[in-house]
């Protein structure tokens, strides 16, 4: 599978790690970055992995911050991004089944490596279950027109 990972300075040993696992697995990893663990924003680098997997680069994604809160938000800014913070393999596994999740985010702080690989694990080899998911999924990137009050 093609797998974009990117992070902040606060995950970026995480994001090593979890990039040379995924090879070793047999996965083509894109890593956006960063390249040090210099500080950096977030959303740059929530963006780029949105973008790379809205425009098919990357089948999926893994994104990693401290929290993993912000650069998920980060990434849900992409009308074809729909990405999960996770911190168990069954929310993960959960993410793909009911969601459709093309993007996992973990927080770096939250999460040991042997928990973060087992959430990715789940993650990749979960199927979308479809059926009644369906519309609501396609809800998340087609957002009904909201009624505002005044």
């Amino acid at each position: 599978m093609r797998i974009a990972i990117a992070s902040d300075h606060a995950a970026y040993d995480l994001k090593t790690v979890l990039a040379d696992w995924l090879r070793e697995q047999g996965h083509d990893v894109i890593d956006l970055g960063p390249d040090t663990a210099d500080r950096v924003d977030y959303p740059d680098y929530g963006y780029r992995l949105a973008e790379a997997v809205a425009d098919g680069r990357a089948e999926r994604g893994i994104a990693l911050c401290g929290s993993g809160i912000g650069i998920s938000i980060a990434v849900n800014r992409h009308p074809a991004a729909r990405c999960a913070l996770v911190s168990d393999p069954y929310s993960a596994a959960l993410s793909r089944e009911h969601n459709d999740a093309n993007v996992l985010a973990m927080g770096a702080r939250l999460i040991g490596e042997d928990m973060a690989k087992a959430c990715v694990t789940s993650f990749l080899v979960g199927d979308f279950a479809g059926g009644r998911h369906g519309p609501r999924v396609d809800k998340l990137s087609n957002p009904p027109q909201m009624e505002t009050s005044r």
